[in-house]
């Protein structure tokens, strides 16, 4: 088997339709398998789409998991040379699995001779839902200053930079969790993704491993990808779930960058503090001014208030991801 596809949807089987036919239309040299995690569908959802689609490999998950518990539930079943986590929000127009092969035993090759860092990832050029701006091609290093910028969209690690926007087959150091070719030996060998993230910054923390163990990370700019909906993102398709979700961001980044340091975690928690008082602020005072309801600008001022008070508990990622989460479907 050369690659197992994993795809995490959460009772997203509209969405999620997209992704699998985009897998059988352009999917050609290779032998994949394909594992869908089900994540908290309904019945009725999940008997009609495992009708449509009989040759993916379904996996439910039906208890409140983050994205790194999901995909370790079929990781751990993977037979692959290579694993290719994905989005179910994701649409390609060109054969992008084949292609991310292609280069990844063209760079195995290539250190092997040279005696260069054994490639782990390589990724493709992600796009923004109007596929032409790009979301990502290629990710700088992000510090903790830069994590808390990152949060609040005054900084960017897609910016211009030596591990970003060049052409080819070049070398970065960040990858993206929405998209991105792996050897799945050492995926194993890191064991996985880090658990403790609930939501991000697990593809950091898996980055920043495999470049401190030795290896690298490649982008393949033939090789692209549409994020249709971003529901990741901030601004974009804002779903109530986000103010769960940004509490849980928030801590998780505060979690890595403090590194096992009790200090660290405090100039973390501080830090967010400060900038997320303002940002609630100004997203609160936008709402007023928007029709009654849920709208952008209210669910992340909620979502950054439950982030305010989050800050001052002694929880993990995943407890303050329930808390919120259960206000929202009481």
């Amino acid at each position: 088997m050369d690659v197992s596809i994993v795809i995490v949807s959460m009772n997203k089987p509209d969405v999620l339709r997209t992704c699998l036919d985009s897998i059988l239309l352009h999917t050609h040299s290779i032998s994949y398998e394909t594992f869908v995690v089900a994540y908290l569908y309904t019945p009725e959802n999940l008997q009609a789409i495992q009708g449509e689609y009989p040759w993916v490999k379904w996996i439910e998950s039906n208890s409140i998991r983050g994205f790194s518990e999901n995909n370790n539930l079929a990781l751990q079943q993977a037979s692959g040379d290579y694993c290719f986590i994905v989005n179910d929000d994701t649409l390609w127009d060109c054969p992008l699995i084949d292609l991310l092969v292609q280069s990844m035993r063209e760079l195995e090759l290539q250190a092997l001779s040279h005696s260069d860092k054994r490639p782990a990832v390589v990724s493709p050029i992600i796009h923004k839902p109007d596929g032409r701006d790009i979301q990502y091609c290629g990710r700088n290093p992000i510090n903790a200053l830069q994590s808390i910028a990152l949060f609040l969209n005054i900084w960017h690690d897609n910016a211009p930079g030596p591990f970003t926007h060049k052409q080819g087959l070049f070398r970065t150091y960040n990858i993206c969790g929405a998209s991105f070719l792996i050897h799945r030996g050492i995926f194993e060998q890191m064991g996985w993704f880090d658990e403790r993230f609930f939501f991000c910054p697990e593809d950091i923390a898996l980055s920043s491993l495999l470049n401190k163990s030795g290896y690298s990370c490649w982008v393949d700019t033939r090789a692209h990808i549409t994020h249709l909906e971003g529901m990741s993102g901030r601004t974009s398709n804002v779903s109530l779930i986000q103010t769960a979700t940004i509490p849980a961001y928030v801590l998780g980044t505060c979690l890595y960058y403090a590194n096992g340091s009790l200090l660290r975690l405090l100039l973390m928690r501080v830090g967010f503090l400060l900038a997320l008082i303002p940002n609630m602020c100004r997203h609160y005072l936008r709402g007023l001014f928007k029709a009654p309801g849920p709208n952008a600008d209210t669910v992340l001022a909620r979502g950054e208030c439950n982030a305010i008070a989050s800050v001052f508990r002694s929880e993990t990622p995943k407890q303050a991801f329930i808390r919120y989460y259960n206000q929202i479907t009481r």
